[in-house]
């Protein structure tokens, strides 16, 4: 370990957060040392959002195909094959590597280090034999799928998210314990292309989301067939006759599931182990990497973002935490965070998309003193032309308008919620929503029209009619 390498940011972790700082930082002038154990891109390219997001949308394609005679559509038998859906897979992501790589990192004039990086003081880290040296480091190491510990789970075989899209052979019955977002996409996904599937959920299904609008997806895959246990425990898990058996709890009753496929999707835990924390004097517990609200943890030469902080588990806020961390390690800025406007999306059909506080929350927070008003896709012409008419998007405001929160469940709903996003993080009030000029048909005029219901009890009332026709007898 003779190699001695001295830069100006060392970034520990090549997934999106990592790659945004270490591409920002090199361009603007900065020496960067990127370290990488794994494949470029990290979970999100290879293991997470892109993969389960081609796959929808090859199984979308099927849904789609079945459904096509609903507009004069002739088909015929719609049939699937896994196999090429998953070729589709592999080939997004060939598409999106280059990108992610260590060539165009390299080009960009970073040095690239492919290896596993430990801290071996508060200044410094060795990989790949070399010492590298930095005045500022980041850790963005992400995190990794949490297995529960139920009994006999270490002796069947599963999958996780890491490991599901190597596979290329359809399951009989994929049973998939877990009912947040990514065992609800994996759920609908694998039942479109043509598998049974089974989900069990401690909980009620993503329990972190409105449940009025939960209820739609509810019903959405019950009707495509998928059965759904919720509030149930997991008691133990065994091999029979090379079928996989799942033993849960309901209400005292052991009801026992038999399937050819296992999918964990039960969570994720920060990545925090092997990188010599204690060392470099960072505070930290298997929850995350403690950080101040400017990214920095108890180091304040080292900073961590993204996943591995035990936050918001989303790419884009890895993203999002990288601008925060360059405008401190580069401008030294006092930027901080504000989780106030953070949009997430759950990618079923329909959608479902949430930013800012949902009306439970509200409540909690403020008591009655908010307003509620929604608006449903049945009374957007843009949805009923298309025959997508299911969901609806919901609005929490306080008394005077300004805008809490808003949750839309719904087609595209992923692409409508942004505004939302914008109009909480500039503090906006709901008339400015009411009064912009939405192009018609669209889906955006689910915003303009749900704003507008905001104040309908306002002025179409008894006062309102009483003031025209006074007005009106003015000549």
């Amino acid at each position: 370990m003779n190699e001695v390498i001295k830069t100006d940011i060392c970034v520990i972790g090549a997934g999106s957060g990592g790659l945004s700082v270490a591409a920002g930082a090199v361009q603007m002038g900065a020496k960067v040392v990127l370290i990488e154990k794994g494949k470029m891109g990290g979970d999100c390219l290879n293991t997470g959002c892109v993969p389960s997001k081609a796959l929808l949308a090859a199984s979308h394609a099927a849904s789609n195909a079945r459904a096509a005679s609903q507009f004069g559509v002739t088909t015929g038998p719609v049939s699937t094959n896994f196999a090429h859906a998953m070729d589709h897979v592999r080939s997004v992501i060939a598409d999106i590597a280059p990108h992610d790589s260590v060539e165009r990192f390299e080009k960009l004039g970073c040095t690239v280090i492919q290896a596993e990086a430990r801290f071996t003081g508060p200044e410094e880290v060795i990989a790949d034999g070399k010492r590298v040296q930095a005045k500022r480091f980041v850790i963005a190491t992400g995190s990794h799928a949490s297995v529960p510990p139920i009994d006999g789970i270490a002796d069947v075989p599963f999958f996780t998210n890491e490991t599901i899209f190597e596979n290329r052979t359809c399951p009989d019955h994929l049973i998939i314990i877990g009912g947040g977002p990514i065992g609800l996409e994996m759920a609908q996904a694998h039942r479109e292309l043509g598998a049974k599937v089974t989900v069990i959920e401690m909980f009620t299904i993503l329990p972190k989301d409105d449940p009025d609008l939960v209820a739609v997806i509810r019903d959405e895959l019950e009707a495509a067939g998928i059965s759904l246990y919720e509030k149930v425990k997991t008691q133990r898990i065994e091999t029979h006759n090379g079928q996989i058996r799942v033993m849960i709890e309901r209400d005292g009753t052991e009801i026992t599931i038999e399937g050819s496929h296992l999918l964990v999707a039960t969570g994720r835990k920060p990545t925090v182990d092997n990188l010599g924390l204690d060392e470099a004097a960072v505070t930290y517990s298997p929850r995350g990497i403690e950080v101040d609200n400017r990214l920095r943890t108890s180091n304040r030469k080292i900073f961590a973002i993204g996943d591995v902080t035990g936050g918001l588990q989303f790419t884009h806020m890895a993203g999002y935490d990288a601008g925060i961390v360059i405008r401190n390690a580069l401008f030294r800025l006092p930027a901080k965070i504000d989780h106030s406007a953070v949009p997430w999306v759950t990618y079923t059909s329909p959608e479902l998309a949430q930013v800012g506080l949902s009306e439970t929350s509200a409540c909690e927070k403020f008591g009655d003193a908010i307003r509620v008003v929604t608006w449903t896709y049945a009374e957007n012409d843009r949805a009923r032309a298309e025959a997508r008419t299911k969901g609806f998007i919901k609005v929490v405001t306080t008394p005077k308008g300004k805008i809490l929160g808003a949750g839309i469940v719904g087609h595209q709903a992923g692409e409508l919620i942004g505004l939302w996003s914008l109009a909480i993080s500039k503090k906006m009030k709901i008339g400015a929503i009411a009064g912009m000029i939405a192009p018609y048909p669209t889906l955006g005029e689910l915003s303009k029209r749900v704003a507008g219901a905001w104040y309908t009890p306002s002025l179409f009332n008894d006062r309102t009619r009483k003031i025209v026709r006074f007005l009106l007898k003015l000549g």
